[in-house]
């Protein structure tokens, strides 16, 4: 059952199997010795400061990151400078993956807010995977999840309203938030209404005025950064009883 604790943030140094996000990553399947294999390969720099890049579009390939507390935006640039949103990454989640065809990364991975991550360096992993069926199916689950959710999200928010679109986006942090054993009913957010908007193909002007009138008709309250839900199956019923997932797709930007 998840608790009523709100998502903060821990630089703590834990083991692959101490750690309490093991069941969203890599380690999900693997025994208590495979964990230990698997967390001989990985590294764990300092924390990254609020708006720092773990890399940009461009960078070679080395490595994939996993998020381990803060949160990381993906974003490309387009001919004419401007930022396109293509994801938020919670603890737990992966970062990096949109490297591993052509050996460069195709987007920017910059930090919300002060965000300490574990690096897997792509190619130690391949051959430890190649020794762990486990390792190795996990691994191959998280890369088809990916691609899934880019499909899903083309599909959903391209025939979604405004409305439906932040409803669907709010369920779906919630949804996060729970499968981390925190509250679905509250958390903080990390990244900006411009942001959302962006990421949700709506002008930032259109997002404010539909939290505005998500709190007037009762489902939320939002303060700042702090979310709380107060008519989640109706939030949910207004996305279309779904939500979709992060991904490296992002709409068209509309008024």
């Amino acid at each position: 059952m998840a608790s009523d604790k709100i998502i903060s943030i821990s630089n703590i140094k834990v083991a692959c199997g101490d750690c309490s996000l093991k069941s969203l990553c890599l380690p999900l399947g693997l025994n208590r010795e495979e964990m230990h294999r698997l967390d001989q390969i990985i590294k764990r720099p300092r924390p990254l400061q609020r708006e720092q890049f773990l890399y940009r579009a461009g960078d070679t390939f080395r490595s994939i990151y996993v998020v381990r507390s803060g949160s990381i935006k993906t974003y490309t640039t387009t001919k004419s400078g401007e930022q396109q949103i293509t994801g938020f990454h919670l603890p737990g989640e992966i970062v990096g993956l949109d490297g591993v065809s052509v050996d460069i990364y195709s987007c920017n991975a910059q930090a919300l807010e002060m965000t300490s991550i574990c690096q897997v360096p792509f190619n130690r992993l391949e051959e430890l995977a190649s020794s762990l069926p486990g390792l190795q199916h996990q691994l191959h689950r998280l890369m088809s999840k990916e691609l899934l959710a880019d499909h899903e999200v083309l599909l959903q928010l391209g025939k979604m309203s405004a409305e439906e679109r932040l409803a669907a986006f709010l369920v779906n942090l919630s949804n996060r938030s729970a499968q981390r054993g925190y509250s679905p009913h509250e958390f903080n957010i990390s990244m900006t209404r411009t942001d959302i908007g962006n990421y949700l193909g709506l002008a930032v002007e259109t997002i404010s005025r539909q939290f505005t009138h998500f709190q007037e008709v009762g489902l939320l309250e939002a303060a700042r950064k702090h979310i709380r839900i107060i008519d989640l199956p109706k939030l949910r019923s207004l996305a279309g009883g779904e939500a979709p997932c992060e991904s490296n797709s992002n709409p068209k930007v509309q008024a």
